[in-house]
Formats: C-alpha cells, structure tokens, sequence
C-alpha cells in the first residue's frame, strides 16, 4: 500500500551521508537522485525512503507524532541498524530490544529530528 516515505531536510548533503550509511545497513541504496530530492530502496517493488527540502520554501520540521518505520529481517539487523544511526549522530529514543512477545524494536531521531525506528517481527514458537 505505501510506495515511499519522504523526510524534510534543511540540509541535504549531510542528510544524505547519514542515510548513505544507514540504508546501506539495510541493503539499499539510492534508487533515484534529482536536485533537492533521493529516494533509496532494496528494490522497485517495495517501499521506498525520500528526502527533500519541502517545495514551500519553508524550513523542515519533524513531525510530532510521525514515525517512520524500517523493516529488518533479524533481531541483529536491527540491533546493527540501531547502532548505525545513533554512530551516525542520531538521537537514541529507545534502544534495541524485544517489546511484547514478537516485536523487535529500536527507535531513533535523524539529524533533522526525524523519529524512525527499525524492527522485526520474530518468530513465536
């Protein structure tokens, strides 16, 4: 049902460095480049992450309540994706760890604010 997720960022150089580094965690790479914008992905046929600055000229804000989540295969992907992004400079907003019986979790904010986390449902015997 989603095809992306676009972020806003006040600077996209260093925006795109820190998302080089982490989707590369996650085995994606940039999918498509035009001026102001990226979008990386595994591949075409699932959903993709974006960063722009917003078109209105206005300055980007992380939205309160919004979260973006990003699908790992394995408790370890997680865990790695999670220390990637809090290497990267991003801000710890729970580590990774096991919530309830199945989910699999670790939240962060990007360098604009931006809350994301990355999970994994794990298998229940």
């Amino acid at each position: 049902m989603i095809g992306y997720v676009t972020l806003g960022t006040n600077d996209l150089d260093k925006a795109a460095r820190f998302y080089d580094a982490l989707m590369a965690e996650l085995g994606a790479t940039r999918l498509m480049e035009m001026e102001g914008f990226i979008t990386w992905a595994v591949n075409q046929q699932i959903p993709a992450l974006s960063l722009t600055a917003p078109h209105n000229g206005q300055p980007a804000t992380a939205g309160n309540g919004v979260m973006v989540a990003l699908a790992a295969d394995s408790p370890d992907k997680v865990d790695a994706v999670y220390r990637k992004a809090i290497e990267l400079g991003g801000k710890c907003e729970g580590p990774s760890g096991k919530r309830g019986e199945s989910f699999y979790a670790g939240y962060f904010r990007d360098l604009e604010g931006n809350k994301l986390n990355v999970f994994c449902i794990m298998q229940t015997a």
